[in-house]
């Protein structure tokens, strides 16, 4: 065991040297494969963004050359006026089409029209007979050639189109495309893009370093045709100091330009335009990422001979670990025991404190019920005094209509006894009311709530205040809004607006405006509901202890101190809230927030 150990390790160095070898080349090929991936949809995209924007300008020239002034104009070349409209024209048709270059040539090669007549290098008066795309024009037919302006020293993609007049070519119409725009685009990107002519010259290109170099050998024969067409006017043509290879059938470029530097390259031949698109992608991050592969392979390698190092160190220990386990096993289950035992104890202990809990929140909620059954009585004795003057008054009048109904009939005034009796059963009808909405306002209410609409809350509780209202001489301005409804009591909810709008008529008793104004109105899901009265107000020492229990401002004998405190806990119950703080313009203010019911209910379970 010990010589396979030592033999495992002298031969571990030459194994992670081969595979570190082998590793590399695999993950090259495969990053390469990726980065060749993602370069040629860049390559589709600029072969795809130059076809694109010469195609826009393909058939304009064949279209210009066909008006009549251009016509005419190839006719009577030496005709001022024609040459000052076609001047005119061809300007105005390149500012539209935002085009290099528009203008004439007659068949000697002689440009004597142009949309640059008026400029510091106009074409006007050049002969251009040796441009291959005036001679193909000239021979009938539809040309294309991509050069360096002689005159005008820009480059840019020239259209030509022969000017015939009774099926004679008279002339050719030249249109040249600015190409600086896509190749700006080029510039600054991941990937370094140029395109190059047949002969390997650079014409277009994101590096403009690299302009008018050759990425093949520049011969006497490559040299001798471009110089023939002047397509490069007279731009110094210099060799691009560059290296072809091979790596997996990916195409290498290494280009010396101060530190030499390895491309991938792909090409695409555009047949129509004559020349070639380039994408050149940098291979250093692909090594990199190669290298980073095989080093990460190497690390968990290494790891793993770690790993298997530790596995079997701790192997010798584990015995010695399973003991001191089985151990400590026996001392927790020990004192598991024992501490289960003492929260045994100590849960009986919650669970009576629990329960004594429970009664006593019991006994509080009937105190608290208690407590406002004893507000409203306390209420309703203030109110007998007012209630009985109430009660009398209909009373008398009834005595009054019976006796003389009495009369009527002895008299034989059948008619007139008979509205005698329509009036005294109106005295009772309204005598009954009053005792009915006394007696559900002193009923005691369960905790169970439903849809409450606020008018008809509001509605019976006019009624109960109406006498304490009138002893005051106050005067109720109400505007509750568009048959609101909230999730309320009906019984406990007109216990709250009769403390709350009697504590309002408390407030401007005796003085000279007793208005009252309740408002309802809904925000979001809520329906706020307030009461304003014109008295004094609310004293900041008086509205930090307002809601307390037995808390009062009124003299003795005039109340016990509990109606806001009730009034409180009745619209907690509810989810809202009852607040109280002072008007701009004097007075008190209520505010009372219900959240708005699901449905507008007649009756709600009290």
């Amino acid at each position: 065991m010990k010589y396979r150990l030592v033999l495992a390790l002298l031969l571990l160095p030459a194994a992670a040297g081969l595979i570190a070898v082998q590793g590399t080349a695999v993950a090259t090929r495969s990053y390469m494969q990726e980065a060749s991936s993602q370069a040629n949809t860049a390559l589709r995209l600029a072969v795809a963004a130059l076809s694109g924007h010469l195609n826009r300008y393909q058939a304009l020239p064949a279209l210009i050359a066909d008006h009549d002034d251009v016509k005419e104009l190839v006719t009577r070349p030496r005709d001022r006026r024609l040459r000052g409209a076609v001047n005119s024209y061809l300007k105005e048709i390149n500012e539209l089409l935002k085009s290099s270059d528009i203008y004439v040539i007659t068949p000697d090669g002689n440009t004597i029209a142009a949309s640059n007549y008026d400029g510091p290098t106009s074409f006007v008066g050049e002969n251009f007979s040796y441009r291959p795309y005036f001679q193909d024009a000239l021979k009938g037919n539809q040309s294309r050639f991509y050069a360096l302006g002689t005159t005008s020293l820009k480059r840019g993609y020239y259209f030509g189109a022969p000017v015939r007049v009774g099926g004679d070519i008279r002339g050719v119409i030249v249109f040249k495309v600015d190409i600086e725009t896509i190749e700006a685009s080029w510039q600054g990107g991941e990937y370094r893009i140029f395109v190059s002519d047949p002969e390997g010259i650079i014409f277009m290109s994101g590096n403009p370093a690299w302009l008018y170099a050759g990425i093949l050998p520049l011969t006497p024969d490559r040299l001798a045709r471009t110089e023939g067409s002047r397509r490069y006017a007279d731009a110094t043509l210099r060799p691009l100091p560059v290296v072809q290879s091979e790596l997996s059938g990916h195409r290498l470029l290494k280009v010396s330009e101060g530190s030499e530097r390895e491309y991938l390259a792909l090409s695409h031949y555009m047949p129509e335009a004559d020349w070639t698109v380039n994408v050149l992608t940098d291979t250093a991050s692909v090594r990199t990422q190669a290298l980073t592969t095989v080093a990460a392979v190497m690390l968990l390698l290494c790891l793993a001979g770690l790993a298997i190092a530790i596995i079997i160190q701790r192997r010798a220990r584990l015995r010695e670990r399973i003991l001191m386990q089985e151990q400590a096993q026996e001392e927790l289950e020990r004192r598991v025991e024992e501490r289960t035992a003492d929260l045994a104890r100590v849960n009986s202990q919650i669970e009576a404190e629990i329960a004594e809990r429970r009664f006593t929140e019991q006994q509080l909620r009937q105190t608290q019920a208690d407590l406002i059954q004893a507000g409203k009585l306390a209420g309703l004795g203030q109110m007998s005094a007012a209630l009985s003057h109430e009660f009398n008054q209909p009373l008398a009048a009834a005595k009054t209509y019976a006796d003389s109904a009495a009369l009527l009939i002895e008299r034989g005034r059948t008619a007139e006894a008979s509205d005698n009796v329509r009036r005294i059963s109106g005295l009772i009808d309204r005598m009954a009311s009053i005792s009915r909405h006394l007696r559900n306002f002193a009923r005691k209410p369960n905790e169970k709530l439903g849809p409450v609409r606020l008018d008809e809350v509001m509605r019976d509780t006019l009624e109960i205040v109406a006498v304490r209202l009138k002893a005051a001489d106050a005067e109720m301005d109400t505007d509750l809004g568009d048959e609101l409804a909230v999730l309320a009591g009906s019984v406990r909810l007109q216990q709250v607006l009769v403390n709350v709008i009697s504590n309002a008529a408390d407030a401007v008793e005796g003085l000279d405006d007793r208005k009252l104004s309740v408002r309802a109105w809904r925000e979001g899901g809520r329906v706020v509901l307030t009461v304003r009265d014109r008295g004094a107000g609310v004293a900041p020492a008086v509205a930090e202890r307002i809601f307390d229990p037995f808390y009062t401002t009124k003299g003795v004998g005039r109340g016990l101190g509990l109606g806001l405190s009730i009034s409180y806990n009745i619209i907690k119950d509810f989810g809202g809230s009852l607040t109280v703080s002072n008007h701009l313009e004097g007075g008190a203010v209520f505010r009372i927030e219900l959240a708005v019911a699901g449905e507008t209910g007649r009756e709600a379970a009290e």
